[in-house]
């Protein structure tokens, strides 16, 4: 009787790297969001970190992987299912840093992601085509967002009277607030912090408003 061999399944430095990629998406952060709040170093999951200089395959530490599934509360059994990619469709959408995202060239004249320095993440909700994520660093924008949240902007979303939405002037700022009010004229918004005023800005000034459909929170 000839015995058929039974295909053995190799774990791969891709898979493993993109289930901790899943694991953060899930949890609705960034790779480096997923590794602050695991208690690790911000770059620990970085693309960057994944091969070294000289082309040698890094691994993740069983220790890291551990201390990520307890930050985005998931078991062994779904970083498995994970590895396996059973887990939706595929969608990316762009990643920049918040910081990032008031220097020149990080969008073009529409508001749409141009340039270097994205990345790109998966997220639960992806119906613009034009949609980009932000990550947020450090606590501006408490008490709404906070440090390694991601935030989902939609340059093609209609923007509406209390909407949260991501501002950007002509003179290169970025604000996220509340919109209170937009005009042919002004364009009226409320901090997220409640005790900051209400900011009032000529509509001349401003190059993009978008809204925020979705945040890890």
């Amino acid at each position: 009787m000839v015995r058929q061999a039974k295909a053995q399944r190799i774990l791969t430095h891709d898979q493993i790297w993109a289930a901790l990629d899943r694991l953060a998406a899930r949890a609705g952060l960034s790779s480096s969001g997923l590794a602050k709040r695991a208690g690790l170093d911000p770059t620990t999951f970085n693309k960057s970190k994944r091969v070294t200089s000289d082309g040698r395959e890094r691994w993740p530490s069983t220790e890291s992987i551990a201390k990520a599934l307890a930050a985005a509360d998931s078991s062994i059994e779904i970083f498995a299912r994970l590895i396996d990619d059973d887990t939706g469709d595929g969608r990316t959408v762009p990643l920049l840093g918040i910081a990032q995202a008031a220097t020149s060239g990080a969008f073009d004249e529409s508001g749409l992601p141009s340039g270097k320095g994205w990345s790109e993440i998966a997220l639960p909700t992806a119906d613009d085509s034009r949609a980009f994520a932000l990550e947020i660093t450090g606590n501006a924008l408490l008490p709404v967002y906070r440090d390694g949240d991601v935030i989902l902007v939609s340059p093609g979303a209609p923007v509406r009277k209390g909407d949260r939405v991501m501002v950007k002037t002509k003179a290169g700022d970025v604000l996220v607030a509340t919109l209170k009010r937009r005009t042919a004229k002004v364009l009226e918004l409320q901090p997220l912090d409640a005790a900051f005023e209400q900011l009032t800005m000529a509509a001349g000034d401003v190059a993009w408003v978008a809204r925020i459909v979705w945040a890890s929170q």
